[in-house]
């Protein structure tokens, strides 16, 4: 039996570089570990999608043709864009087959039967602005497959961010949009500076991108109540037709770059709520493409858990301690821009 619809390839190894670096090829064997843990342990059947390179017309949906042209030079060569982000020989063809492979992976949840899909690509992409690569990342997956649903004609797409970093690329790139709800919870103040509550979209956007800013040290009981007040009633009101987790497990209490809090059952107890909505408005599509997280064990017991919470629908219970400063202040924020706005 075939619960979810698997990206991977031996290809997103290639993406490394001349030394050590914590966006490292190793976090795919926790990945994939993650998988076969779900396999052996739970029981879950995982079908193939193969990836394939993104084609310029899918790039150019988020990313502006001369930074493309900038990239594209950078085939074969080796070496830093910025102090965070490297390219090996491989990593540009990489970063295209992961854009690529997400976009197939899209299709092949809008075409059915299988209405989920887990995405285990490098580089990972929500830091990826429309002209600029960053934050370890090159090319912007999530966005890539969000822009690619609406090119196939759904109106209403939801990204749920949980790295602990802003994926500030991501929200620049629909800030503007109404069609897409880009919803974030990050570590904040922290990399990439942006990520503030009040950063809420532009024009005909305005309202539809949701940050809930945390303050370091937040557990599972933070996240809880940032769900429970926050995250979840717009996105009931929202009704996506597909649900797009930018799936970091950097929140990690393991994790070495960030300082957050949060359990293996954290991860699993939101993507089990986000299946809830999924289930409610958008036939179940779910696609859960992988970001940061950089210690393998937590990548592996977070993606282990979220991959249960979408499929199973179970996951562990959570802490309810949500008396925290954090969330009544984002809390307020959230709900002056979210309130009255037309859903369609």
């Amino acid at each position: 039996m075939t619960d979810a619809l698997l990206l991977s390839d031996p290809r997103f190894f290639q993406h490394r570089s001349t030394a050590y670096h914590p966006e490292r090829p190793e976090r795919l064997d926790a990945a994939h570990a993650a998988i076969e843990r779900a396999r052996s342990v739970a029981g879950l059947g995982f079908a193939p999608v193969e990836p394939r390179p993104a084609t310029e017309e899918e790039l150019c949906r988020v990313h502006d043709p001369r930074f493309l042209e900038a990239m594209f030079e950078l085939r074969g060569k080796d070496g830093y864009i910025d102090a965070d982000t490297y390219v090996g020989p491989e990593s540009v063809a990489v970063a295209e087959l992961a854009a690529g492979g997400t976009v197939a992976l899209t299709d092949a949840i809008l075409d059915g039967p299988v209405k989920r899909g887990v995405a285990l690509v490098r580089p990972p992409g929500h830091h990826a602005r429309p002209n600029q690569a960053m934050g370890f990342c090159l090319f912007n997956n999530a966005a890539i497959a969000a822009a690619h649903a609406r090119a196939r004609g759904l109106d209403r797409v939801a990204i749920v961010d949980w790295d602990v970093h802003h994926g500030n690329g991501t929200q620049e790139m629909f800030y503007a949009d109404p069609h897409v709800l880009y919803v974030s919870t990050h570590q904040f103040p922290f990399y990439p500076g942006t990520g503030d509550a009040p950063e809420s979209g532009e024009r005909d956007g305005k309202g539809y991108t949701i940050n809930v800013p945390l303050t370091a040290g937040g557990g599972d009981g933070l996240y809880r109540g940032t769900f429970e007040r926050i995250i979840l009633p717009a996105l009931e009101e929202y009704r996506p037709e597909l649900v797009i987790i930018s799936a970091g497990f950097d929140a990690s209490a393991r994790d070495p770059l960030a300082e957050m809090a949060l359990s293996a059952d954290a991860f699993g107890w939101m993507a089990r709520m986000l299946r809830k909505v999924a289930d409610t408005s958008a036939e179940g599509r779910m696609l859960l493409a992988l970001e940061g997280g950089y210690d393998l064990v937590a990548l592996e017991a977070g993606l282990l858990a979220a991959t249960r919470g979408i499929l199973e629908g179970t996951a562990v219970e959570i802490a309810r301690d949500v008396d925290h400063e954090d969330i009544a202040r984002a809390s307020k924020v959230a709900k002056q821009t979210w309130h009255g706005v037309d859903s369609g």
